[in-house]
């Protein structure tokens, strides 16, 4: 598994780049955790048994997930043939 795309400007540099100015500081060793499990996690069961708050999103079947990073922040990514695409950061509420 790689990640392939993000949507999220933020996560790529940070991700091709180690710039994590556009981050909350509070949140970067998490999201680095985070996106060194969605590049090499060899199966969606892998990434699922790293997060205890790892959940499907709607609608049923849409191959879209959600992984915790604070309180209300998340990580969202579609997980297709063993890729993981449009990774976004976001806050939920």
């Amino acid at each position: 598994m790689a990640i392939v795309s993000f949507r999220s400007k933020a996560l790529r540099l940070f991700f091709t780049k180690g710039d994590s100015t556009k981050l909350s500081p509070h949140h970067v060793s998490r999201i680095k955790a985070i996106l060194s499990v969605l590049n090499v996690a060899l199966s969606i069961d892998e990434i699922r048994a790293f997060d205890r708050y790892f959940h499907g999103l709607q609608p049923p079947g849409s191959n879209t997930f959600s992984m915790r990073v604070s309180g209300n922040y998340r990580i969202t990514f579609r997980y297709e043939d063993g890729q993981v695409y449009d990774v976004d950061y976001l806050d939920y509420h």
